[in-house]
């Protein structure tokens, strides 16, 4: 497994469209392994370390969305 590191990634779910935030919410969820709505604002707000892999598959889910600026906090 690759490097790991805390990032949040607040700046792009506040980007989602509205109609998407459900389906968003459950590939995030699923990508990372997490089963609570805690446990997910936490990976979101940075709280948790992701491997290079996370990091990958979540700018992916992000970019086919069409959001680029995914890292930080808002």
């Amino acid at each position: 497994m690759g490097k790991t590191e805390k990032k949040a990634f607040q700046r792009g779910w506040y980007s989602i469209p509205q109609g998407k935030v459900a389906e968003a919410r459950i590939r995030l969820m699923a990508t990372l392994n997490v089963t609570t709505r805690m446990g997910f604002l936490n990976n979101m707000k940075g709280g948790t370390t992701h491997s290079k892999e996370e990091i990958k598959a979540i700018e992916d889910i992000f970019h086919s969305y069409g959001i680029k600026e995914i890292w930080g906090r808002v």
